[in-house]
């Protein structure tokens, strides 16, 4: 009887290890043929309908950046009060401070700018796209852009996409600056007997050109997988309006692992340089 339980328990467990693994690998392939498909459409369409896409761009690019400078302002101030502060703060007690910009640089510039203002974009516009997109879809709506010859991934996803890019680069730039600047700030309140011109020195002296190159690279590219997976659960099959909140759960937590998996990337080349 013992060995019956055992070997249903894991035929079950066996069962549902396969089930998700078809899962993944749907879902990778969708994602993927959905990612080119944007991509050729984004090079071959790009002059097309000028009108009409570029004032859509200009309108996702404020609602994926400008409208988000406040709260990238308060994270930033927060992360700099908090941590770059008191980074700064026990690095002199030790007697550390020339470590100072190795350290903003690795810690703020390469990692927690991107990824924090990849995340916040993700929360307050990415899982907006699903919601619009997936509400669109149940309605008809993409099918009647479809009956009236207009291309749904010309028109609604590829302004999605550049605006995203553009806003996840302007916003990390907003959030390292302001992020370094406050952390100064709180050093400063403290005492810290550092003046602003070594503090600006010590982090020129960190910095490498390639730093700039791979910020631009990674940012751009967490905006473009955002706005893909998003786009991509938003259009991807005829939903209900009872599964749009489902499809928003799968996209914002796929758009995290993806992001995780690049930034693991990035450090892996950034290593090998």
């Amino acid at each position: 009887m013992t060995a019956l339980l055992r070997d249903a328990a894991w035929q079950s467990g066996h069962s549902w290890i396969e089930g998700k693994l078809l899962t993944f690998l749907l879902t990778a392939q969708g994602l993927s043929s959905f990612m080119l498909i944007t991509l050729g459409v984004l090079c071959t369409k790009f002059g097309v309908a000028r009108p009409v896409i570029r004032p859509m761009i200009r309108r996702q690019i404020c609602r994926a950046g400008l409208h988000l400078l406040p709260m990238v302002v308060f994270l930033s101030g927060a992360l700099g009060f908090l941590v770059i502060g008191q980074t700064v703060s026990l690095l002199t007690q030790v007697g550390a401070t020339q470590y100072l910009g190795m350290v903003m640089v690795t810690a703020v510039v390469r990692e927690l700018g991107p990824m924090l203002a990849a995340l916040l974009v993700l929360a307050r516009v990415g899982a907006a796209h699903v919601i619009e997109l997936a509400t669109a879809r149940a309605l008809g709506e993409v099918e009647a852009l479809e009956a009236l010859g207009i291309d749904p991934i010309h028109y609604l996803v590829v302004p999605r996409v550049v605006a995203m890019a553009v806003g996840v680069f302007s916003l990390t730039v907003y959030f390292i600056l302001g992020a370094l600047l406050s952390g100064y700030l709180w050093a400063f309140l403290q005492d810290v007997p550092l003046t602003p011109g070594e503090y600006v020195h010590q982090i020129a002296l960190a910095l490498r050109g390639m730093d700039f190159v791979l910020l631009g690279l990674k940012t751009s590219l967490f905006g473009v997988i955002i706005a893909t997976v998003t786009c991509y659960h938003g259009l991807a099959q005829p939903l209900g309006l009872d599964g749009v909140s489902t499809a928003t759960i799968r996209a914002v937590t796929q758009s995290v692992v993806l992001c995780v998996l690049l930034d693991a990337f990035f450090i892996v080349i950034f290593l090998l340089i």
